[in-house]
């Protein structure tokens, strides 16, 4: 049986972000499957560009009613060297509903919007980590 680990929302992107994306939007989405000597380290089929692709991952920004704050918006931090007001530096993405650990999710990304919702979206559904085949996460 091939080995399964967890890996951290926040760290994903590309294809396996894409691939829990459409595990979250159908549990029963078999992009990655059990079979009885393990799970395969190939795509059944190659998910949509959710993260990537606007036309795919739009939509589910408006479905799920996703906040994006742009990398220029004010945040606040408490204490250390850079404390008070400033740009927050990065693409941030939250939920307004309680997710799947009962807490609302917020992701970032450097230079994408689209996947800063994606990886909100992901934790909302499937929490902060998810354990996948350990070969689809190399």
């Amino acid at each position: 049986m091939r080995e399964m680990i967890k890996v951290s929302v926040e760290s994903l992107e590309g294809d396996l972000l894409d691939c829990l994306v459409a595990c979250a939007i159908n549990p029963d989405e078999k992009i990655f499957y059990n079979r009885p000597e393990g799970y395969t380290i190939r795509w059944v089929r190659k998910p949509p560009p959710f993260s990537t692709d606007w036309a795919k991952g739009g939509p589910l920004i408006d479905k799920y009613q996703l906040t994006l704050s742009p990398p220029t918006s004010p945040v606040h931090r408490n204490g250390g060297p850079h404390s008070g007001w400033g740009r927050s530096g990065v693409w941030n993405a939250c939920t307004w509903e309680k997710g799947f650990d009962g807490r609302r999710a917020v992701a970032h990304h450097e230079t994408s919007a689209l996947v800063a919702a994606m990886r909100a979206f992901v934790e909302f559904s499937l929490g902060a980590s998810v354990e996948v085949p350990k070969e689809l996460a190399t």
